[in-house]
């Protein structure tokens, strides 16, 4: 494999990219591509291109998505104002409609742009495939659920195709009907139920910042809850906080918050000694 022809000249060293290969050639991976960061339509084609490249250098890897700033781009454009309590939008049956449908054309519109540069992806979501069945999180919150159960069975089986399983944070819940799902919440339980090596959080951070605002580039379980108890991590970041604690006391070896505005990020963080972001360890 000439990896001087896959990997873009302002990637990782390739000296280093060959020694991760070796390492992560029997792992699993899930990425989840944040809501926020996919606006812009260069990052977006930036991070097409990074999981094709994964894909021809053979890892292993599933992609959940969000789809937070299209859903309140399309709820304004019906007029609806979202209410949000604990960081979750309230879900009416409404709203669980557009929410569902944006999510959808988001699915097949990464599924098509991989399909273009000749990587087989595969779309799962409440309409097609659909994986996650869920329970209701709470009754105030309306559509919004928690995965209760995953086919792990279904997804290793598109793995080892060596295809990529692209999921929307949707699941059902009894009677058929669909929930939404928080993303990082779905990643988090797909990373737990296949035991991934990683679990990768694309954001729209740099990743964990410490009281003088410095990049924290590997903690510890314990000295992230420092941090929650110190109130150097706040408000937004503890949902994403709490779903990388849970990851990595379930299974997975680490978690990384990376920032998906950067070229090539994830390569960065999967092949490169330094890594890039935050990488939460046990």
């Amino acid at each position: 494999m000439d990896l001087k022809k896959i990997i873009p000249k302002n990637g990782p060293p390739i000296n280093e990219v060959s020694k991760y290969i070796e390492k992560y050639k029997n792992d699993l991976i899930v990425i989840k591509y944040g809501g926020n960061v996919f606006i812009d339509r260069e990052i977006f084609n930036n991070f097409i291109s990074d999981i094709s490249i994964l894909n021809k250098l053979g890892l292993s890897i599933v992609v959940i998505h969000g789809g937070g700033p299209r859903i309140k781009k399309e709820l304004e454009k019906s007029d609806i104002q979202s209410k949000f309590i604990r960081g979750l939008r309230v879900t009416d049956g409404k709203i669980i409609n557009i929410v569902e449908s944006v999510l959808i054309d988001f699915n097949k519109d990464i599924v098509s742009s991989l399909n273009e540069k000749e990587t087989e992806a595969i779309s799962i979501h409440t309409k097609e495939n659909n994986i996650i069945n869920v329970i209701p999180e709470a009754e105030e919150l309306g559509f919004v659920g928690i995965p209760n159960k995953i086919n792990v069975d279904f997804l290793k089986d598109i793995i080892e195709q060596k295809k990529i399983p692209i999921i929307s944070p949707l699941g059902l819940g009894d009677n058929n009907q669909t929930y939404n799902i928080n993303g990082d919440t779905a990643a988090g339980a797909i990373a737990k139920s296949l035991r991934s090596r990683r679990l990768l959080l694309m954001t729209n951070v740099e990743g964990l910042l410490d009281e003088e605002k410095k990049l924290v580039e590997e903690i510890s379980s314990d000295e992230v809850m420092k941090m929650i108890k110190d109130e150097i991590i706040t408000e937004g970041m503890i949902p994403k906080i709490n779903t990388c604690l849970d990851a990595v006391n379930n299974g997975v070896t680490a978690v990384g918050i990376i920032d998906g505005r950067k070229k090539h990020s994830i390569l960065f963080e999967i092949f490169s000694d330094k890594g890039s972001g935050t990488l939460i360890r046990k």
